[in-house]
């Protein structure tokens, strides 16, 4: 299969996260089966300098961006242009740059802005899909996005404009989506469901060491401590004078709701090596989210060292952890099933281990940097192909 030339357009976030890290991952990933990648990238720290009015008009269209991306098309004549973020800076007048110079775009759907302002389907706490395939005027009165009504009339104007030009639909030829469950999400929402294309996140996770599964000790919580993370739900389970030992990777505002608790080590950020030696020894990882998570790196991570993992059951988790197999499901947002659920993988060492094995069979024949180039090329093929017959 011949080399590729692609364009690789990113909006960093002030704080870097797992869409960050995916887009590092997929751009060493093409690098390394020799495809050129050109990057054309924004970072949300150059928004203290941009006075808000400016902010506002360049979120829902960037002339700067349009502007730069044509010269980039021209100068180095991509074969395909792969978006992931666009918001703020870049806005969606890429697409459109795209358009005009007859280059297929394949934008991955790392969240659900497009049909959620908020991004999660998360309202005070609570799964909300009020704005799910129509005009997000709910999330305009309630100020879904950051807690302000004016910046969420920002996300909400960008979705309409671009709604009504129909840009979502007409200017991006192929949307990736992480699971099947986030894929009827957004054909919900409205996007052409023949456009979206299922390819999950991986990892580059070497096979656990030799030696028996069940010396593996203690739960692990990576992840940033937020509420959508179910860090409350976490707390609330969590049993006084106990047994059970969690080590906590990450930091957060509701870093304080574990720091106190008997038997939790809060051991703050650390670096993806030093993640994956964690997961190593861990009996579980423990994924308590209450909202639609996407696809979490940290449970292909899990799956890739041979680590269970305790999910909510709710949204893609549902799909992505099979109970009993690779992992175990409690009750979202319910304290006392998580708790049970805890104790029960204590007590239970070796079907621990069992399923841990699981894990790691799925990641090998799912989740691994091989598997994910190959699949990421026939999606980037399509688009180049379905372009060419239309031009």
């Amino acid at each position: 299969m011949s080399a590729l030339r692609v364009l690789m357009v990113h909006n960093a976030y002030q704080r870097a996260g797992g869409e960050d890290g995916v887009v590092a991952a997929e751009t060493a990933l093409l690098r390394r089966h020799g495809h050129e990648v050109i990057e054309m990238r924004r970072d949300n720290h150059e928004v203290a300098a941009i006075g808000r009015p400016r902010l506002a008009a360049q979120t829902v269209w960037s002339c700067s961006t349009q502007r730069d991306a044509l010269a980039l098309l021209h100068e180095h004549r991509p074969d395909v242009v792969h978006v992931h973020n666009t918001l703020p800076l870049i806005s969606p007048s890429v697409y459109w740059a795209c358009a005009a110079a007859g280059v297929p775009v394949v934008q991955t759907l790392h969240n659900f802005r497009l049909a959620c302002p908020q991004a999660m389907f998360l309202r005070e706490g609570k799964v909300c899909e009020r704005c799910l395939g129509r005009t997000p005027l709910p999330a305009l009165l309630h100020g879904c996005y950051r807690n302000s009504r004016a910046q969420t009339a920002v996300v909400v104007g960008m979705l309409a404009v671009h709604r009504t030009l129909r840009t979502f639909e007409r200017k991006v030829t192929r949307y990736i989506a992480l699971n099947e469950f986030c894929r009827g999400k957004f054909v919900q929402a409205g996007l052409p469901a023949e456009r979206i294309a299922v390819k999950p996140n991986f990892a580059d996770v070497d096979a656990p060491p030799p030696g028996p599964q069940t010396q593996r000790s203690g739960l692990l919580f990576v992840g940033r401590l937020a509420p959508e993370k179910g860090i409350d739900v976490l707390r609330q389970a969590w049993p006084g004078p106990t047994p059970l030992r969690l080590r906590v990777v990450g930091d957060g505002p509701d870093a304080p709701l574990l720091a106190t608790l008997q038997g939790v080590q809060m051991l703050g950020p650390r670096t993806p090596a030093q993640v994956l030696s964690e997961m190593a020894g861990a009996t579980a990882l423990v994924l308590p989210s209450i909202c639609y998570e996407n696809f979490p790196r940290t449970l292909v991570e899990a799956f890739g060292s041979g680590l269970p993992v305790i999910a909510s059951r709710i949204g893609a988790l549902a799909e992505l952890v099979e109970h009993g197999r690779t992992g175990l499901h409690f009750a979202p947002g319910d304290p006392v099933d998580l708790s049970r659920v805890m104790r029960w993988a204590q007590a239970h060492p070796q079907h621990m281990a069992v399923m841990g094995a699981n894990a790691r069979a799925r990641y090998e024949s799912h989740y691994t940097p091989d598997i994910n180039h190959r699949q990421l090329l026939a999606i980037y093929r399509s688009a180049i192909d379905d372009t060419r017959s239309t031009t």
